[in-house]
């Protein structure tokens, strides 16, 4: 960039007086100022922008390799777990036998031990075909209940004053 010293700037300011006269030189020199200061604005946001830019460069190449990387431990442990799976049931028959029975084994998709029945998860089930006298007996709760109904609920009632 250009160097602007003392003594560059003392010449320029005297032409400007001579030139601007007096009266407009406060203005001319506020406006200037008003427009460097724009201008070094803009320069700053499109530096930003291009930093901003290569940064979301570098990123997108530490997303692909991060990707890469999970994929190719994914195969090596989908073919171990194939291998140990082969390893298993190979002594105990025929594989194609084995492999109608339990499913394939080279499949990478489904792992040998997920070709079961799932197991089925129906406590909601078995909760509602509890007795309602079973529940009342053992002190079950079947509706929410806020705090401050639980207090009354709870609340031991007051002494009656006999009356005379």
């Amino acid at each position: 960039m250009i160097d602007f010293g003392i003594d560059k700037l003392a010449i320029i300011g005297a032409v400007a007086l001579i030139v601007i006269g007096p009266e407009k030189l406060p203005r001319v020199a506020r406006t200037v100022g008003v427009l460097v200061g724009k201008a070094q604005r803009y320069v700053s946001q499109v530096q930003s922008e291009v930093n901003r830019t290569m940064e979301m460069d570098e990123l997108k190449k530490m997303k692909t390799g991060i990707e890469d990387a999970a994929r190719e431990i994914n195969q090596e442990v989908s073919a171990n777990l194939n291998e140990a799976a082969n390893s298993i049931y190979a002594p105990h028959g025929d594989m194609n036998e084995m492999g109608e029975r339990y499913g394939s084994f080279n499949d990478a998709q489904t792992p040998y031990y997920a070709t079961g029945t799932p197991v089925r998860k129906n406590w909601r089930l078995k909760r509602g075909a509890t007795p309602l006298w079973y529940k009342q007996k053992h002190g079950v709760r079947r509706h929410a209940q806020s705090g401050a109904a639980r207090v009354a609920r709870f609340r031991p009632s007051a002494p009656t004053s006999p009356r005379t």
